[in-house]
């Protein structure tokens, strides 16, 4: 994978859901909020469509409970 290249962008977001995603991912700058929340939702994303294509594709009784 090569170096990551970053795009100059102009938005308006919302002040207090960038505060509170700089909290909870625990950086210090909007940019890297922004940067990383958008990287989660893209793999947040990828989880799901793997979830429902793999739907029903273990048979019952196939995985053994601690």
């Amino acid at each position: 994978m090569g170096a990551t290249q970053y795009v100059r962008k102009s938005f308006f977001v919302d002040e207090k859901a960038v505060r509170r995603a700089r909290k909870a991912l625990g950086v210090a700058t909007d940019a890297e909020a922004v940067r990383l929340s958008l990287d989660r939702v893209v793999e947040i994303e990828e989880f799901w469509r793997f979830m429902a294509g793999t739907r029903k594709s273990l048979k019952p009784g196939s995985i053994e409970m601690p």
